[in-house]
């Protein structure tokens, strides 16, 4: 007797814990209970819910089937998601529309449903373009520091945590990018109705402008965060977790559009780089040929897995109809970085370049921030040495140009390694992109060289 009151207060406690959100002490007891009765539906639905709310929905699949089988309510709810997070998608849509017929006869609402369901939709569809991408890197570290595993240079911009850089003290779970010149900024701030959206300030001579948000379609979602911007001062990654995301945040790519003053539709960058679960804080180095991006897959609580990549200068995906589906999804999920690994040198020459990286950030900062001639005579190493405002300005003009001629010159160095060891039909396809480059160059080169005469000739009508 007493050992049937013992079991009943230990099944009642894990229900109560169960009810709270406390799947972690739940899920023992019911694995407990599960292993004396495992075709008890109610005892399969409640472990498989644990199992999925604590980051193994590939161990909640088979208690939540027997679940359905059952005919549990909520039970196909709940295998819909863990099919998802396995990236079972097909089996996902069939049992969320299951589901939702179910709802519709029985009068109830289908809006969370219908939500998930083209959540599901939309993964099946990004599984079919599987981007194929060299993952040199990955390091688990803590959600909370997280920003302190990139190893960009100043070239590609400055990026820092939200409360860090203004030095608040509110709850902000959000960044701040800073750009090479340090004369705009982009951060995500929570607004009144506790989302975030992004924003932006430039520099003004007397200090900085007042924050404004990013026009157009970027801030539309629940929530926009994590924003970076590539060199061209145009493209815009970040963080979304609105329509068209797969689950949680996932990585999407905008274009500031000139014309009217506005960001055209945001993208989904797509898989690997997106998940069911949370991806953000998406960076390239293109001067070091280098990206960087943050993910919560599998990862325990307040943990996050920093990944390094080779950006590619065009996307190629995998083929989906001649690739063996369980490859494909491990592809996907980042399951071994190594798969993604098609080329040693290249991985050898990439992870090379992230130890001079790495190196160069525990290196003093240096004590010029640029050496530009102006003459024979003088040499100007800071912005404050300017006296014309007019040369000052086209100086920032030159600067970018140099950092598009350098970072030009890297991805021309990197095609022309790789078309040295390519095939005969890898080097017919790269070669008119080689070609664009190598006559970029020759542009960028022209423009930078009438620039610094133009420079120079402004200063010096100052100087008279």
């Amino acid at each position: 007797m007493t050992s049937v009151t013992a079991i009943g207060q230990t099944l009642t406690q894990a229900r109560k814990w169960y009810d709270e959100g406390r799947y972690d002490q739940a899920k023992p007891v019911f694995k407990k209970f599960i292993k004396q009765q495992p075709a008890n539906g109610n005892y399969c639905l409640w472990y498989g819910v644990c199992c999925l709310k604590t980051g193994e929905p590939a161990a909640a699949v088979k208690p939540l089937e027997t679940a359905v089988k059952k005919r549990i309510p909520s039970g196909q709810l709940y295998l819909a998601q863990a099919y998802h997070n396995v990236y079972r998608f097909d089996d996902a849509v069939k049992v969320y529309e299951e589901y939702i017929a179910e709802l519709i006869r029985r009068k109830r609402p289908t809006d969370e449903a219908e939500t998930l369901l083209a959540k599901s939709k939309q993964a099946q569809r990004l599984l079919k373009g599987v981007e194929e991408v060299c993952i040199v890197d990955s390091i688990v570290v803590d959600k909370k520091n997280f920003l302190s595993a990139y190893r960009n240079g100043p070239e590609s911009g400055h990026i820092f945590m939200y409360n860090a850089y203004f030095k608040d003290e509110t709850e902000q779970e959000s960044t701040v990018f800073e750009t090479e010149l340090r004369n705009r900024i982009y951060y995500a701030k929570i607004q009144g109705d506790t989302t975030y959206n992004i924003l932006s300030r430039s520099k003004m001579a007397d200090g900085w402008s007042k924050e404004s948000p990013l026009p157009g379609a970027v801030n539309e979602g629940v929530n926009a965060n994590y924003p970076y911007v590539m060199s061209d001062g145009i493209t815009v990654y970040y963080a979304g977790d609105g329509p068209g995301s797969l689950g949680g945040y996932d990585i999407f790519v905008t274009r500031y559009n000139t014309s009217n003053d506005t960001y055209l539709n945001p993208e989904n960058v797509g898989m690997p780089f997106n998940s069911p679960f949370n991806d953000y804080m998406y960076v390239v180095d293109e001067y070091n040929n280098l990206g960087w991006f943050a993910s919560d897959r599998y990862q325990p609580e307040g943990k996050v897995c920093i990944y390094t990549f080779v950006p590619n200068a065009s996307k190629r995906v995998y083929d989906y109809e001649h690739t063996e589906k369980d490859k494909l999804i491990r592809l996907a999920s980042l399951h071994s970085i190594r798969e993604s690994w098609t080329d040693n040198n290249t991985v050898a020459d990439a992870r090379q370049r992230l130890r001079l990286l790495s190196t160069e950030k525990s290196v003093e900062k240096k004590e010029h921030d640029f050496e530009f001639i102006i003459d024979d005579q003088t040499i100007y190493y800071h912005l404050t040495d300017f006296h014309s405002a007019e040369a000052k300005e086209t100086f920032n003009v030159y600067r970018r140009l140099e950092r598009n001629f350098k970072q030009t010159g890297n991805k021309l160095k990197n095609q022309r390694n790789a078309y040295m060891r390519a095939t005969d039909a890898d080097k017919k396809r790269m070669t008119p992109g080689i070609l664009d480059l190598e006559k970029r160059m020759e542009q960028l080169s022209a423009e930078l060289k009438q620039t610094a005469i133009k420079v120079r000739n402004l200063e010096k009508a100052n100087l008279k």
